[in-house]
Order: C-alpha cells, then structure tokens, then sequence
C-alpha cells in the first residue's frame, strides 16, 4: 500500500508537472502565431489543463480500469463546477459575462444531459445489458465536440477586433516570444511527464483500490478526479485573485466540455467503456451541479461568496454520500 501512495503521490506531480510544461509551450506556440489571447483561454489553456483527465482516463481505459475512466471525468466534472467555482467565489465574487450565461453554460448542462443519455442505458431505454458508452455514443459525443470548438473559436475570433481587449492584451503582445527551443522542449517534456505520470497515477490508485476493497469507480469519483482537476483549481484561484473572474469561469466550463465531449468520446472509441460502480445518481448530482452553477450565475450575473459557500457544501455533502455509500 505505501507503494501505491508514493505511485499517486508522484504520477499527481508528474501529471501537474507535465500540464504545466505542455501548456506553456502551446501558449508560447499560439502568441508567436500572433492567436489572440481569447483563443488561447477557450482553448489551449482549457485542453491543457484537462490533458491530466485524459491521459488518466485514456490509460485507465486501456490498463483495464474503465469505471475509473468514467469516474474520473464525472468527478473531475462535479469538482470543478462545485469545489473550484466554489473556491474561487470565496476568493472573491465572481462576475459572469451574458453570453456565457445564454451560451456557454447551457452547454455544460447539455454536456450532462448527453452523458446521462449515453451512460444510463438501462434506466433511459430499459435494457436489460449493462450500462456501456460505446463507439457509437462516442461519436456523438465528438460531434458536439466538434460543434463547441467551432462555435468557441469562430466567436473568439470576431471578438479580438473588439479595440478594449486589444488594448488589454497591449502588455502581454508586448512581451519578447519564447524561443523555438525552449517551446519544443516544454512541449515535448510536457507529454512525457504526463504519460508517465499517467500510468505511475493509474496503478497506484488501482492498487489503493483493490488493497481498500473500494471500486474502481470510487476511486475515480474521488482520489483520481481531484488528482486531476488540480491544474483548474490552481489555474482559477490564481486567476480570480488577480482580477480576472472570466479567465477563472472559463478555465472551469472549458475543461468540463473537453472531459465530457471530447476525452470520453475519444476514449469510448478506442474501447467501449462499461459504466460500473457509478449509478443514475452520480450522473444526476452531476446535471443538478449545473443547473445550480447556471441559476447562481443568474443572480445579477455574479456568483458571489455566499453561494460559493453553498456550492462546496454541496461538493462536502456528496463526498460525504459516496463514503457512506462504500
């Protein structure tokens, strides 16, 4: 067992590690191509920071372990919206631009409502086989990938004429561009420390897993899905305590999007993921999670710390449920 901890301990660091690295050098890629700094945010900095999900989910998936695959990115999902939205309320309060109150969280509910649909088969259609995400279901779940991306990067790109944002932008475009060098080796150190961190998190939570005698899907639920939603918790905090709510809430609804639509629908291609250990009910805290970030978000366009303070309750409550529930 105190192998399996060191193997978690150290596959966090290395993941941690590597999502930094990687997305340093994909913001250094994207700035010397002269992106706009909203298509970074919406994008690279969102898939940086859910690459530890995927690479965990991805690994899981092909070691054997696919409850933990799905696990991990409902827990990651209800950590974000509920702990990191949370925290970053008591940081300070959080302002909610309109347009992602109209568009972009109603997409994360349509994200939960999708995994609900393709996960819980036999509640939904009354099959009498086994809950499976398979090929099929992860197409769909690209295909509205694939949707999100068009629409995120086509209205980032009508904005950076928008003259504010450039002149807000004028300090960083300032600044001298990373070297080639230096991009190519954060890059490519980056990706293997997340592969290897990957696989050292995988199998030392597995082996916690089966010495406990918890499930898989509990492990992924909790230790794995806080494991690697930690680039968005640090990446949020940071953000709202420099001022800049917006970065901070869509750090947050970018990953839960990548985890949902594109790291489970990648993963389910690879290998149907039989949905095991995680019931109706984790898939329905995750819905109701999102409909509260999105009715909070509606109380004069802020989310303040008071129900920041509710939403980790509720975080604390579940936690509490799936303990008990062991």
């Amino acid at each position: 067992m105190i192998l399996d901890i060191l193997f978690v301990i150290l596959g966090a660091a290395l993941v941690l590690f590597g999502a930094d690295k990687l997305t340093d050098g994909s913001v250094g890629v994207a700035r010397r191509f002269s992106i706009s700094e909203m298509v970074i945010g919406l994008t690279i900095v969102a898939f940086g920071t859910s690459l530890p999900e995927f690479v965990v989910s991805l690994l899981a998936s092909i070691n054997g372990s696919p409850a933990m695959s799905v696990g991990n990115i409902v827990g990651s999902n209800l950590f974000n919206t509920l702990a990191i939205v949370g925290c970053t309320a008591l940081v300070g309060t959080i302002a909610i631009p309109h347009s992602t109150i109209v568009k972009d969280i109603p997409f994360v509910i349509l994200a939960s409502v999708a995994l609900f649909a393709v996960a819980c088969d036999s509640l939904l259609g009354g099959s009498s086989s086994a809950d499976t995400i398979g090929r099929g279901d992860g197409l769909v779940l690209l295909a509205f990938f694939s949707i999100f991306m068009y629409s995120t990067i086509k209205l980032a790109m009508n904005k950076v004429v928008v003259p504010p944002e450039q002149n807000e932008g004028e300090t960083s475009d300032n600044k001298a561009p990373m070297p080639v060098w230096k991009m190519v080796v954060f890059i490519i150190f980056g990706l293997a420390a997340l592969i290897g961190g990957g696989e050292l998190f995988v199998e030392g939570a597995s082996g916690l897993a089966r010495s406990l005698g918890v499930s898989d899907a509990i492990i992924g639920l909790t230790l794995v899905a806080g494991g690697t939603s930690l680039p968005e918790l640090a990446t949020s905090v940071i953000a709202a305590r420099k001022g800049q709510s917006g970065m901070a809430i869509g750090n947050v609804i970018g990953s839960n999007l990548f985890n949902i639509f594109w790291i489970l629908g990648a993963c389910s291609l690879i290998r149907p993921l039989p949905v095991e250990g995680i019931t109706w009910v984790d898939f329905s805290v995750l819905l109701a999670s999102a409909l509260l970030f999105w009715l909070f978000s509606r109380t004069r366009h802020r989310i303040t710390r008071g129900e920041g303070f509710i939403l980790v309750a509720c975080y604390l409550v579940y936690l509490g449920w799936l303990i008990y529930s062991i």
